[in-house]
């Protein structure tokens, strides 16, 4: 005991104040260390701040540990035990002293005594840097050209050498021997571990040469493992197990062979691709082979974790090849691919083969269960088909009531430059911890080719690794070498345990490289002429490593070249079927299918009209509950009151406000068993503060109450869910959600329309000719907030004209078939309703049809709460339907002949116009016809309206500019209806940059001016066009 007392005299004496410099070589520079009494507080065990700490704190926790060892933390009771137990003989019984002191604690010397401590907390130190900074010393390169982190320094606190330990003299001494205090004469000394290592395996204590050597393997190997930034504890101590224990990482040898065969199945595909197709773009896999035999380790772990569904996401690179040998989709149908002869049997334009998905259901070889693996097509927009993956496998989840993520998960693959280019990728992590949105961990794999397309990584991201934005969301990242399979497929066998576990995100790093260019036909020595020498002499994995099992015994040279011989017979065979086939189905490779929802054929059931009105009793209960609080004691707010108020009001009339028509729409389908899912950015209340789908009581904090909700016994569940600041992966992952199932209604509101802006590329690459690409039906609504309000260039035009461009009818064809018929041809429908009846309508027809087309509505702003813009239940009768058009039902529609304009409109416009006319007195003189449905034009529709005043004059009236809005839609199709024979005018604003001013006064003489031009019946007279 007599140590202790030396020690802490040594201490009390030698050391002054709460905290002090740790001691550094030369008297250079020191590093400060935390506050002793926080260190305590913490429970943490003892660090460097425990030994330049003052000798009261030693003290405090030595009597402490002699009141009752549990009083301290079990560091400092490993360590007080083991100085108790090298106490020397006759202090403490007849107790031999340990290795860890003998020689050390003998003396009383104050000096020696120090030294104990200090390097008793400098191995601890140790340990944890190589915990922390382990992986920017790893062997991860295959070329061993870079470093992965792309950066040759060497952490000082690392000793990668066994030589950075020695003592030499001024001034060479190494930072390490000034970091630690260690000498050579240390290395063969016995440490106690820490309890947060598992280098010891069964041991407590270990040389520290050994302590080196094992945290060497454990960091520093072709595995580097990032995961000390995660502030969970556990997930940190199960980590260190996984990657620290002892000779953790073993494989069976049944189990390097089916790595083999993989591994031969991976590359033997591309080599006969290159073969057969030497100048066809396949982004094949040349390279990084190890991908395949990683995911099916992935896929093979999981399904025995309970996993049944997998929803996979990729780029191009590598996609033929997860096609045939992960999905196993029938190779002859992937050649097959390659003939430029092959004539498409489906409608639309198609993909190129390395876009295409697939969905497959097959038994799992290595657990023998059943499971389902659907890759989703994607466009070349790198990682845009990361949030549509996770909404798909969202809403799996939901559907089958799977709420932890035990059956169904993703995985999505990312190439090294769009993972840490693409700010979609950081939008989608942001969404894998929302309540609403999460899918309980999703597997990243990024092939990490160390190059763009062109591009040097060392130009092309300024952080370390192409993964550090993973580290938003506390996600381990397992960096690997993909020259060691072995290595490779632990660190999966890691992840999907990891997924399985905790349901939380983890990444992959797999460090590869791209034997060819981006693209085969791609010359790659003009820009990285050093890499491309050292690929060229580079070894393909599948023979490093079958040569290594060779020289193991675990194969034989002729069973590796049997397997060989088998798969590429396989291919063959594959191949020589593959020329029988002259028609391309697309269908064939459909990511989503509906199997119930069309016919065997895909056609749909049938194409027949149907009523969207409703029964009176369906209209009475839903707005009762929509004006009223459904539970009893629940505290709202007075403004919401108010609201609420107000509804009951208008019920009592039997009429209806914007916010009432949409409870309509929602509530009635959810009675019929559809569910409705309303999301975006502050949805819930709603931008304009006129939805409040969630209740929020005043008086207790997170308790909400959902009316709609409450409306059946047996209803559907509603889920209306405020979004993170987000467009572009939001609109994806609401996409996604809406592939699951087409017995749902699924809508994405922007706060304000031009929102669309920053996810144009969800519209332009999945929504608009997502049908003509891959046969894939979608419902998915859009509602964008648009009007000229006079409140800026920002928040007025939700840019009608761009979504417009993109409809697919012809101007100049005058369709034979209408309403079903047109919705059926037509890639989407966009409309801008001007009553809460039509809206509802148009919310209700969607989910009748019998085919699904995504929905763009245009919604308003000042209207939800105009008095003019109401409906009456009336409207919304059994019977009746969605107006695509909706004639002036006035004094000019009494006598049609004496009408001298009729101006068509579409939108809140209307309502300005319909006051001016009146105001002008000029009813029996001009008609106004509203537009609800713009696209697929209403050819049928307005052209009886133009007859009906064949001596009226045509006008097309909108608040937007000129060269925005409707304008250059409208104009070609009016010309059609009237078959050029009559002019269509133009009133609105004049062309501009801006979609809107953000002057009061100019917006208001702008639209006094249209207005003048609307209603002066000689504004055209002798103009010509």
């Amino acid at each position: 005991m007599s140590q202790f007392r030396a020690l802490a005299a040594v201490l009390r004496g030698g050391c002054v104040g709460g905290s002090q410099w740790l001691r550094v070589c030369g008297g250079g520079p020191a590093r400060r260390w935390v506050d002793p009494g926080r260190s305590c507080s913490s429970g943490a065990a003892p660090g460097h701040s425990a030994v330049a700490g003052s000798s009261s704190y030693v003290e405090e926790m030595y009597f402490a540990w002699l009141e009752d060892h549990k009083n301290v933390h079990e560091s400092w009771d490993a360590f007080f035990r083991n100085i108790q137990d090298s106490s020397p003989s006759g202090e403490v019984g007849e107790i031999r002293p340990s290795a860890l002191l003998q020689g050390r604690v003998q003396s009383h010397s104050p000096g020696m005594a120090q030294k104990v401590v200090e390097d008793h907390l400098a191995v601890h130190t140790l340990i944890r840097a190589y915990q922390i900074r382990g992986h920017h010393v790893a062997q991860l390169d295959p070329l061993g050209i870079l470093d992965a982190d792309l950066d040759s320094f060497v952490p000082s606190d690392l000793i990668t050498t066994i030589d950075k330990l020695a003592t030499f003299p001024e001034p060479k001494v190494t930072s390490s021997t000034c970091f630690y205090n260690l000498d050579e004469s240390d290395l063969d000394m016995s440490f106690q571990l820490p309890p947060t290592t598992f280098i010891g395996g069964a041991d407590n204590t270990l040389p520290l040469k050994e302590i080196i050597r094992r945290l060497e393997t454990s960091y520093c190997g072709h595995i580097g493992v990032e995961y000390m930034f995660i502030n969970n504890v556990d997930q940190c101590q199960w980590i260190r197990q996984k990657f620290e224990t002892p000779g953790i990482m073993q494989f069976t040898d049944a189990e390097k062979r089916t790595l083999l065969a993989r591994l031969i199945r991976s590359t033997r595909f591309e080599d006969f691709l290159a073969r057969k197709w030497s100048s066809e773009k396949r982004f094949g896999l040349e390279g990084c082979e190890v991908l395949i035999p990683a995911l099916k380790t992935m896929i093979d772990k999981s399904s025995a974790a309970g996993i049944d569904s997998v929803i996979m996401g990729m780029p191009h690179r590598g996609r033929l090849n997860v096609l045939a040998n992960v999905i196993r989709k029938d190779l002859d149908q992937i050649f097959c691919q390659f003939d430029p002869k092959l004539e498409p049997a489906d409608e639309g334009s198609g993909d190129v083969k390395y876009h295409l998905g697939m969905y497959h259901e097959r038994i799992n070889r290595e657990t023998d269960k059943n499971i389902t693996l659907s890759l989703m097509a994607n466009p070349s927009h790198l990682e845009a088909v990361d949030p549509v993956v996770q909404g798909k496998t969202k809403a799996e989840q939901f559907y089958r009531g799977d709420t932890q993520g035990k059956k169904v998960m993703s995985i999505l693959i990312h190439g090294d430059a769009a993972f840490a280019g693409q700010g979609v990728v950081y939008e989608t992590f942001h969404l894998s911890e929302l309540p609403s949105y999460t899918t309980h961990g999703t597997i990243h794999v990024v092939v990490n080719n160390q190059i763009g397309f062109t591009t040097d990584p060392r130009v092309a991201r300024s952080s370390p690794y192409p993964t550090d934005v993973a580290r938003v969301v506390n996600a381990p990242i397992f960096h690997v070498n993909a020259d060691d399979p072995e290595a490779v497929m632990y660190v999966c066998r890691v992840a999907a345990e990891w997924r399985a576990t905790f349901n939380k995100d983890v990444v992959i790093d797999l460090v590869c490289y791209r034997r060819f260019g981006h693209n085969e036909m791609d010359e790659p020595m003009f820009t990285q002429p050093l890499m491309y020498k050292q690929i060229c002499r580079q070894e393909q994995v599948l023979k490093k490593y079958s040569n290594r099992l060779i020289a193991e015994g675990v194969v034989t040279l002729q069973d590796f070249e049997e397997e060989v011989s088998k798969y590429d017979k396989i291919c063959e065979e594959a191949y020589t079927s593959s020329k029988d086939g002259k028609i391309l189905h697309i269908r064939h490779w459909l990511d989503s299918p509906w199997p119930d929802f069309f016919t065997a054929e895909g056609e749909p059931k049938s194409m027949s009209g149907v009523s969207t009105g409703l029964h009176e009793e369906v209209l009475q209960h839903i707005s009762q509950i929509a004006s009223s609080v459904p539970l009893e004691g629940f505290h709202i707010h007075p403004g919401v009151s108010r609201i609420l108020r107000g509804r009951a009001d208008l019920v009592k009339n039997r009429q209806m406000d914007w916010a009432l028509g949409e409870y309509m729409a929602f509530g009635s389908l959810l009675k019929d068993g559809i569910h409705v899912r309303l999301s975006g950015q502050d949805v819930e209340r709603g931008t304009f503060s006129h939805r409040h789908h969630v209740l929020h009581d005043q008086e207790l904090d997170k308790l909400i109450c959902v009316p709609m909700n409450h409306l059946w016994a047996d209803q559907a569940p509603y889920t209306v869910c405020n979004s993170s600041l987000s467009e572009y992966g939001v609109l994806g992952f609401e996409l996604g959600f809406a592939m699951a199932s087409p017995n749902a209604l699924i809508l994405w509101e922007a706060q304000f329309g031009d929102f669309n802006n920053t996810a144009q590329c969800i519209i332009d690459q999945f929504i608009s000719p997502g049908q003509a690409k891959w046969v894939r039906n979608n419902g998915i609504v859009l509602l964008l907030p648009h009007g000229m309000e006079g409140m800026g260039p920002e928040h007025s035009s939700a840019r009608p004209e761009r979504f417009l461009q993109m409809s697919k009818d012809d101007p100049d064809h005058f369709p034979v078939y209408f309403e079903v018929q047109q919705l059926y041809e037509c890639n989407w429908i966009v409309v801008n309703c001007s009553t809460p009846a039509n809206y509802c309508h148009v919310l209700r027809r969607q989910i009748l049809l019998p085919f699904r087309k995504p929905l763009i509505i245009f919604t308003p702003k000042s209207l939800l709460r105009h008095p003019d813009a109401r409906s009456s239940f009336d409207d919304l009768a059994e019977g009746t339907t969605f107006k695509r058009l909706i004639p002036d039902e006035g004094p000019a529609s009494q006598n049609p002949a004496q009408v001298k304009r009729v101006i068509f409109c579409t939108g809140k416009v209307y309502y300005e116009l319909a006051r001016e006319r009146k105001r002008q007195k000029l009813e029996r003189d001009i008609a106004i016809i509203r537009l609800e449905q713009i696209s697929p034009f209403p050819f049928d529709l307005v052209r009886a309206e133009a007859e009906r005043y064949g001596n009226a004059e045509l006008v097309w009236c909108q608040e937007e500019h000129k060269n925005m809005g409707y304008c250059d839609y409208v104009r070609p199709r009016f010309l059609t209806v009237v078959a050029n024979q009559k002019p269509i005018w133009y009133v609105g604003r004049d062309p501009a940059a801006a979609p809107a001013t953000g002057n009061k006064s100019t917006h208001l003489n702008e639209l006094k001016r249209f207005m003048d031009t609307a209603f002066n019946l000689n504004a055209f007279q002798g103009k010509d066009l």
